[in-house]
């Protein structure tokens, strides 16, 4: 044999078993480096993994803390709108009451031929006067006197304890056109919602009434009452 070619051969051989070491070399490389690669992330996956599902029960715990909160403010609120709606319940005023109601009769210079009647509230709650006063004067009337219509004020005349409303009363035409009058020593007063009257007094015993005699509607105020 040629000692270059056996030189040739041999190099040949030794650059081929190189090569196979090398390849050998690198595939084992690669098998160790995905092996311990894929244990890396393995567990680095699993950490994410947790801190996701971590992340995912605070969302779920934070969400179920906000409907918890709306739920106990939605509560709240509806108390707070039940108390509200319990307080503003307010009691209908009834009618006054005429055996706890004060009257009082006076004379007046002007208009002529005038009285004034006055009632008080004397209960401890407030009390409505609805229409006019009924009047019957002197023991053998036959109907109430009758009311001016146009006296009639816009809304009901509402009184808290201790405060008075009025009525005028127009006794007697002052031209004496008049008919039918007599001296009357009485007056019984009646008021919406009771049956039975209360007596009055008459400024000086006794009055003078004839057909012209008219009463108004109650008023808040004495001048009002005496305006008609």
């Amino acid at each position: 044999m040629n000692v270059t070619a056996y030189r040739r051969g041999r190099t040949v051989r030794t650059l081929a078993a190189s090569m196979l070491a090398v390849a050998a070399l690198g595939l084992t490389a690669a098998c160790g480096g995905s092996g311990d690669g894929g244990s890396d992330n393995a567990g680095k996956a699993n950490p994410s993994a947790s801190a996701d599902k971590a992340a995912k029960g605070g969302n779920a715990g934070a969400k179920d803390a906000k409907g918890a909160k709306d739920a106990k403010d939605a509560k709240d609120a509806k108390t707070q709108a039940q108390k509200a709606g319990a307080g503003s319940e307010e009691e209908p005023i009834g009618d006054c009451d005429v055996n706890k109601t004060a009257f009082s009769l006076q004379k007046v210079k002007n208009p002529i031929n005038h009285l004034l009647l006055k009632t008080t509230n004397g209960a401890g709650v407030d009390c409505k006067l609805v229409g006019y006063p009924g009047l019957k004067f002197g023991e053998d009337a036959q109907s109430a006197t009758p009311v001016n219509e146009d006296s009639q004020p816009q809304s009901v005349v509402v009184l808290a304890p201790g405060e008075s409303a009025y009525a005028g009363i127009t006794t007697s035409a002052a031209d004496g056109s008049g008919s039918e009058g007599s001296e009357v020593n009485s007056l019984e007063v009646f008021v919406d919602g009771s049956e039975d009257p209360a007596s009055v007094e008459l400024p000086g015993g006794s009055v003078y009434i004839d057909s012209s005699a008219q009463v108004t509607y109650w008023q808040t105020t004495a001048q009002d009452a005496l305006t008609w």
